[in-house]
């Protein structure tokens, strides 16, 4: 059997988890903690890094640092994982959904001038199988309506945005536009910190300091530890956000090798595209769409059935010949929490995606031999 996914383990994850544990410092915020949030602010440009202890997490944290009222309106696609909107509404705002872009399951930029109220505050874009949403148009909308923006970037590591309007001539990585920004190192992402793991981005000077706050719990305890302060004590809400320092360990052994481990997964992927581009222009799916600035961190191949019956036939008979492919996101605006909430505005993308979007594997182990029988597969299913 293929499975959809496998965590890929590099050889250093053992020796560095023995190596926090012999610290006799293990609750986090040690060595391997500020290694692994240095090693993203120096290579990405990050203004602040905080590890947490999942993506939810991180979101979690963003939704607080945003200082939502009771009532204040926040947008977020449809087509996205319950922790994007959940972490908003813990803190008691409603929540907006967008619909999907027609091209791919991204928000649509073109929809958010119609969904901005006076309670608007914060626009939530995902970056969906890392490729960038367009945010040259958000970051715009947003600046009109003087609102925050969150980038869910939980699936974009090491991808980047291209600006086609500013005069910056160099990529922009992803989770870098936004206020705020929150990644997930969860075993099903490119990177994983042992399982589950996330990290909070700040690049709004303004949030700096309150995010350390309530990354510890609600205490000035960082400010102590550099000796900004002669005591610390509870200033303000927060909670226990901190991953432990073997989960960092074990994060840190990826992050050493981030790029050979990219370099497979792309390698992956484009095999993928060229194998199955012949059956895509014969209009029996679509393919993954990355728009002009976009690019590409293969996080996941997918592909777009034209009708719900179609992708469950797919996914039966793949799974019978051993490849475990798999859907992925439920509209959340038809979920069972949620539809008597929203406003009943159709949303005819997000529900596209939701009834015909397929995920293949895609995963630093997987062989290119592996990807040739999933794609013979394929191609014997249309023939």
């Amino acid at each position: 059997m293929i499975n959809f996914n496998q965590p890929h383990l590099t050889g250093k994850e053992a020796h560095y988890m023995y190596e926090a544990v012999y610290t006799c410092k293990l609750s986090g915020n040690g060595t391997f903690t500020k290694r692994c949030q240095a090693w993203f602010e120096q290579r990405y440009g990050f203004r602040k890094t905080l590890l947490t202890s999942s993506g939810t997490d991180a979101l979690e944290m963003c939704a607080m640092l945003c200082n939502l009222q009771p009532g204040d309106e926040v947008i977020v696609p449809s087509y996205t994982f319950v922790s994007t909107a959940l972490a908003f509404l813990r803190e008691g705002a409603k929540v907006v959904f967008a619909d999907s872009m027609q091209r791919n399951p991204n928000i649509d930029a073109e929809t958010l001038e119609a969904l901005i109220t006076p309670r608007t505050r914060v626009i939530v874009p995902v970056h969906y199988a890392g490729i960038a949403c367009d945010m040259d148009a958000i970051m715009a909308v947003a600046k009109k309506h003087n609102l925050l923006v969150v980038e869910d970037a939980a699936q974009a590591i090491d991808s980047y945005y291209k600006s086609p309007i500013s005069n910056i001539q160099y990529p922009m990585p992803l989770g870098s536009i936004g206020h705020l920004a929150a990644f997930s190192f969860h075993e099903t992402k490119n990177i994983t910190a042992g399982g589950e793991g996330g990290m909070l981005v700040v690049n709004d000077e303004r949030f700096v300091r309150r995010a350390e706050i309530i990354w510890e719990k609600g205490t000035n305890r960082a400010e102590f530890f550099r000796g900004e302060v002669n005591k610390y004590g509870w200033v303000d809400l927060g909670s226990s956000f901190l991953p432990s320092e073997v989960n960092a360990a074990f994060l840190w052994a990826q992050l050493e090798n981030l790029d050979t481990i990219q370099a497979k997964r792309k390698k992956l992927w484009e095999t993928y595209l060229k194998r199955l581009k012949p059956l895509s222009e014969k209009g029996y799916f679509s393919l993954p769409d990355i728009p002009d600035y976009a690019t590409n961190n293969a996080h996941m191949f997918y592909l777009v059935l034209p009708s719900l019956e179609e992708r469950t036939a797919f996914i039966k008979y793949l799974k019978d010949n051993g490849v475990g492919a798999v859907f992925h996101y439920l509209s959340l605006h038809s979920s069972e929490y949620y539809k008597s909430r929203h406003d009943g505005r159709e949303l005819p993308n997000c529900d596209r995606y939701a009834d015909c979007l397929v995920r293949l594997p895609l995963f630093y182990d997987l062989t290119i031999e592996q990807v040739h029988l999933i794609c013979d597969l394929i191609h014997a299913y249309y023939h």
